[in-house]
């Protein structure tokens, strides 16, 4: 190949799912360009019932673990198990590179990386739905996305190729717990500007039909705290915080006090509060 042909051959980009792809749990993708990687969330999955004596599933890093020097940055979508949980094993490992994530997020991991002695080791950076960040040759947007963890965003990776959307975990609600809906605009802008190539959330997408809107949930919760007349007892997973503020918001309105149960339930808790 001559020099002027090299010159017109579109920049190579590898596409490296590690793990969530096909499945529920461990999501950890890897965007490669020459000798240069950025990680989309490290995540871990909880074992099913076949799996005994197995306390939880992480990627196989080996392909991040033998490029260490080449990892440019890390970006966490949002702070659920299945997106940062393994993240703690590859800066054990010796990953140092830059890790950005919104602050929930961040509040979440900081809490794991001190129960595990690593807080110190990791390069933990701040952003939110407004910001930019320059990984060279990556350069990142990120828009927010309604999910049941706040404060959640997707990203907008633009590479050497070209741009790369990657949503995490989302959908569109117009009426989400925390009043603020998928940032369609952005995804617009960035469709009429080009998009090489865009991965979305496909969870239930077998199924027809749409998903209720969160205020459905509320609505039900209005009813239930009419109705009863004592203690009311309500199930929630302790990373799903909008539903949890969505049970705050109308037990206020109907001067009922809030107590949370569990170790898990109570940091996450105490974290949002916090921040």
């Amino acid at each position: 190949m001559t020099k002027k042909q090299q010159e017109t051959v579109a920049p190579l980009l590898r596409v490296i799912p590690l793990g969530g792809l096909g499945e529920i749990g461990k999501n950890m993708l890897v965007l490669e360009s020459g000798e240069n990687l950025l990680i989309i969330d490290a995540g871990l999955m909880f074992p099913t019932s076949e799996m005994h004596g197995i306390d939880i599933v992480i990627p196989d890093g080996s392909y991040v673990i033998d490029r260490l020097e080449q990892v440019r940055g890390v970006i966490l979508t949002h702070g659920h198990e299945d997106h940062i949980g393994a993240l703690s094993y590859f800066i054990e490992q010796g990953l140092r590179a830059p890790v950005y994530s919104t602050a929930l997020t961040q509040g979440l991991l900081e809490v794991k990386l001190r129960e595990q002695k690593l807080l110190a080791e990791a390069d933990l950076h701040t952003i939110t739905a407004d910001d930019s960040v320059d990984l060279a040759p990556f350069s990142a947007e990120f828009f927010h996305t309604t999910h049941s963890f706040p404060d959640s965003v997707g990203v907008a990776v633009m590479t050497p190729a070209g741009r790369v959307i990657h949503t995490s975990d989302y959908r569109f609600d117009p009426t989400p717990a925390d009043g603020r809906p998928t940032e369609e605009e952005k995804l617009r802008k960035w469709g009429d500007a080009g998009v090489l190539l865009l991965l979305a959330d496909s969870t239930n997408a077998e199924h027809s039909g749409t998903t209720a809107s969160e205020a459905t949930v509320e609505e039900m919760l209005e009813g239930v705290m009419t109705e009863a007349e004592g203690r009311i007892l309500l199930a929630t997973f302790a990373s799903n915080l909008g539903r949890v503020q969505q049970i705050i918001n109308v037990a206020r309105r109907h001067d009922r006090r809030v107590g949370v149960v569990g170790r898990s339930m109570v940091n996450n808790v105490r974290i949002a509060i916090k921040l």
